[in-house]
């Protein structure tokens, strides 16, 4: 098994929804640092959202109120509900597993293992 897969990509209008799950495998899920990151056409990679290993999420201001995150233990997945959605949230999204002990999950660094990413695309 991968190390983490997503699943959930698609397209959406304006306004839409859409729910983006990372599987992850049981060493995996285990891991200090899970999150989701997102890279639109042109631009860097940018952290999403993430959630430690005791628990404790934290999303990214500019999609605060729109996007939540949840980590199942018992089924080893990762969840990214995004609500609202807007034109400049299309962009490649991607589920990140890490062990090292970061002091938060927000930088890059902290993460060991990325998906393949699955594309969000979100029209006017």
């Amino acid at each position: 098994q991968a190390p983490v897969m997503e699943s959930g990509g698609g397209s959406v209008q304006a306004g839409g929804s859409l729910r983006l799950s990372c599987a992850a495998s049981a060493s995996t899920s285990s891991s200090y640092c899970m999150g989701w990151f997102r890279q639109a056409p042109g631009k860097g990679r940018e952290w999403v959202a993430s959630v430690d290993i005791s628990g404790h999420t934290t999303i990214a201001d500019s999609v605060k109120g729109r996007f939540a995150i949840s980590k199942d233990n018992a089924k080893n997945t990762l969840d990214l509900q995004m609500n609202s959605l807007k034109p400049e949230d299309t962009s490649i999204y991607t589920c990140a597993a890490g062990a090292l002990d970061c002091v938060d999950c927000t930088g890059q660094h902290c993460y060991d293992y990325w998906g393949q990413g699955t594309q969000v695309t979100v029209s006017s």
